[in-house]
């Protein structure tokens, strides 16, 4: 029987070899891929790998402005913290419905 020093050994070469072979399979998986993606002219978003976080706000839609700034066309819905154009009297910047 194996003494824990001989198995240990072995478990760290056997670690080792892993690592080697892991690195090989997945640069060979990696050009696979890149290849694939080149021929067929693949983009991330078809991939799923979009950025979910803007995706989310495109989706939601947001508030619809409450307020509109003539002079630039910025608007401000409301919520948050107010912008300095709008001043002290928003009443001026209502957008009418």
């Amino acid at each position: 029987m194996a003494t824990y020093r001989q198995l240990t050994e072995q478990l760290a070469k056997v670690q080792r070899e892993m690592a080697v072979a892991r690195e090989q399979e997945l640069h060979s998986a990696i050009s696979q891929i890149k290849e694939q993606i080149a021929e067929y002219g693949i983009t991330a978003e078809e991939l799923g790998f979009a950025n979910k976080r803007a995706a989310s706000r495109k989706a939601a839609g947001g508030l619809p402005p409450k307020y509109r700034d003539p002079k630039t066309g910025a608007t401000w819905s409301g919520r948050g913290r107010a912008p300095a154009w709008l001043g002290k009297r928003r009443e001026r910047f209502l957008i009418q419905p």
